[in-house]
C-alpha cells in the first residue's frame, strides 16, 4: 500500500500534519477537532462552516466553506461559524413592496461599487452583484430570484468594500416577493389547514418518544424517507 503524502496546516496557529487532498473540515477531525457547531450539512447547504484562511503562496486572505474547500500545504486557517452583519429590523406585515423598499431598509446597497467580490467569493456561483444592482432599481422579484440558492454563509459581506450585507438584502427580497407579490400557494393553505386539524401530532409524539437508536434508524432507512448521495 502507498504510503500518504501528508502535508501541514494550521489551525489557529497550531501546526498539524494531515493527509493531502482533505477538505478543511476533514483534515480538522482528522487532527482531533470534533465539531459540535460551525459544521452543519457537510455538502455544501447550509453555510455554517464560514473558513477564513491563507495560503503560503499568497499574501491575500481568502475565505470558503470547510466543507468544500481542500487543505493546501501551509494553510492558515480559523472557522467563523457566523459572519456579524447587521440586519434591519421590520414588520413584514406592514411593509409595501415598491421600488425603495430594498433601499429603505439597507441603504448601504447604494455604496455598491461593482467591484463583483461578492460574487467570485460564492459558493454557491450567485451572481450577487447582479442581484444587488437589481436591488438598487427596486426590482424584488429579480432579488428573489436570482439570490433563491443563497445559503447565507457570509462569505460574500466578508469581502465587500462597501461593507453591504447582501444576504440579509437578498432575504427581505425573498421574503416580499412571497408575502407581498407572488400568489399564496395551495399547498400551504392545505399543510396550514392539515396543522389547526392536528393531523401530524400523532407523529411527532411518537418522535418525541422514541429512542437515539430508533431516531437513527428511521433516518437512514431509505424506505421511509429519499435520501441524497454524499
Amino acid at each position: 500500500m502507498p504510503k500518504q503524502e501528508m502535508v501541514t496546516i494550521y489551525v489557529m496557529g497550531k501546526a498539524y500534519k494531515v493527509p493531502k487532498d482533505l477538505t478543511i473540515m476533514d483534515a480538522m477531525e482528522y487532527a482531533g477537532y470534533q465539531f459540535i457547531r460551525g459544521c452543519g450539512c457537510r455538502g455544501g447547504f447550509c453555510g455554517a462552516c464560514g473558513t477564513i484562511y491563507r495560503t503560503r503562496d499568497s499574501y491575500k486572505l481568502k475565505v470558503g466553506l470547510a466543507c468544500q474547500t481542500v487543505i493546501e500545504d501551509g494553510m492558515y486557517l480559523t472557522q467563523l461559524p457566523f459572519f456579524p452583519a447587521n440586519k434591519a429590523t421590520y414588520n413584514i406585515r406592514k411593509i409595501r413592496p415598491t421600488t425603495q423598499t430594498l433601499v429603505k431598509f439597507y441603504p448601504e446597497i447604494m455604496r455598491c461599487i461593482s467591484c463583483n467580490a461578492c460574487t467570485k467569493i460564492c459558493p454557491q456561483d450567485i451572481d450577487v452583484m447582479s442581484y444587488i444592482n437589481a436591488a438598487i432599481k427596486g426590482d424584488n422579484e429579480a432579488v428573489a430570484d436570482m439570490s433563491f440558492d443563497c445559503i447565507m454563509c457570509g462569505l460574500c459581506a466578508s469581502r465587500c468594500p462597501a461593507e453591504i450585507v447582501h444576504y440579509n438584502v437578498a432575504l427581505l427580497a425573498r421574503r416580499i416577493t412571497g408575502s407581498k407579490i407572488h400568489k399564496r400557494s395551495s399547498h400551504l393553505k392545505e399543510r396550514l389547514k392539515e396543522i389547526r386539524e392536528r393531523k401530524f401530532d400523532k407523529d411527532i409524539e411518537r418522535l418525541m418518544k422514541s429512542s437515539e437508536q430508533e431516531l437513527s434508524k428511521m433516518y437512514y432507512d431509505k424506505k421511509i424517507r429519499d435520501i441524497e448521495p454524499r
